[in-house]
């Protein structure tokens, strides 16, 4: 696609979600390293050139990054080459199968009564940078002021931001306050990805905030990733919980495959760089690369290479199936965390 003489600079903005990180510097050129890995499988970019802002924040919330010895989830490129398994691959039993219609009832008793016990046990206990967030005002306004700052210096440009696990958290916060303090102010498109923003103590919190849950009025659109094995995204769509901007804006949620696996083989499907190199994503990401090509859809949504080319699921979705199984035989969302380590959640 040919851009026109008055075609704005394109910039792709990230900022992480919980729990400690690497240094900036590392964590940035894995991110991006990520999204590069993933246009290049899945829409046929070798070297693809884009302009990458990180937003890092783990320091304003830990003394130090989590040392090379330290880190259990470095980035890693997959092996082999070619398109990565889309959602029309993803095992039909997962963890949010199972754990979702329990959670939604929870979820309407602690809407309509306002008492969040269970979320805020799960906050404070498993997701505790996020129960800071929320319970440490100055906390919150310095890591919101990292974001607001990065968007308002690329204002010029056409913007991708790209919002993980808590981060979107943070995301969802910044852009309802800029629609305030500088509603000039736009987003071209938004992606949440390993989003809590079902949760609803969450939820409750925007609404006192900000009032009725909607998609922020500056962003053109809003594009939702969820792995079924995540139980951070435990509701998957956020949809039905977010009504359409003022411009009839709405969500658009996409089932993803994410194929990170830790160095010793176990899965994290709640992990960044597995969601950065879905084939979901980088049919978005690669409408701001330098010469912003027209994008491969992920099956099932257009034609070209991805969907005609893209393999089968994997044998970790069979391992998937199988530990759901037995999953769906425990006594609850207790059970599915350890599947992110055997501390707090790691993104």
């Amino acid at each position: 696609m040919e851009s026109g003489p008055m075609e704005r600079d394109c910039v792709v903005i990230g900022i992480h979600g919980l729990a400690n990180k690497p240094p900036a510097d590392e964590k940035t050129r894995w991110w991006k390293a990520a999204v590069s890995e993933g246009l290049a499988r899945n829409q046929g970019l070798a070297e693809p050139a884009f302009r990458f802002e990180f937003v890092y924040w783990a320091d304003l919330r830990y003394d130090a990054p989590l040392s090379e010895d330290g880190n259990r989830e470095p980035y890693r490129p997959y092996d082999g080459t070619g398109p990565l398994p889309g959602g029309d691959a993803a095992p039909v039993l997962t963890a949010n199968a199972v754990l979702a219609p329990i959670y939604a009832g929870i979820d309407a008793v602690e809407e309509a009564t306002g008492l969040t016990l269970v979320d805020d046990v799960i906050l404070e206990h498993r997701f505790d940078d996020l129960w800071h967030y929320h319970a440490e005002r100055d906390f919150a306004r310095r890591v919101r002021a990292r974001l607001s700052e990065r968007l308002r210096a690329f204002r010029s440009h056409r913007i991708l931001l790209v919002a993980h696990s808590m981060g979107s958290v943070i995301a969802y916060d910044v852009l309802r306050m800029l629609e305030r303090e500088d509603p000039a102010l736009r987003i071209d498109h938004l992606v949440t990805a390993a989003s809590p923003l079902g949760l609803a103590k969450v939820k409750l919190k925007f609404e006192g905030e900000h009032g009725p849950l909607r998609v922020p009025n500056n962003v053109a659109a809003w594009t939702n990733l969820a792995d079924g094995d995540d139980v951070v995204a435990i509701m998957g769509s956020l949809g039905p919980d977010y009504a359409a901007s003022e411009r009839g804006v709405g969500v658009a949620d996409q089932r993803v495959v994410n194929g990170y696996r830790r160095p010793d083989g176990t899965p994290n499907p709640h992990k960044s760089y597995g969601y950065l190199r879905t084939p979901e994503f980088s049919g978005i990401a690669a409408r701001f690369v330098a010469d912003r090509p027209e994008a491969v859809l992920p099956a099932g949504e257009g034609e070209g290479p991805a969907a005609q080319k893209r393999p089968p699921a994997r044998q970790e979705d069979a391992e998937r199936n199988a530990g759901m199984t037995a999953l769906a035989q425990t006594d609850g969302p207790a059970a599915t965390l350890p599947q992110f380590g055997r501390g707090k959640a790691r993104s």
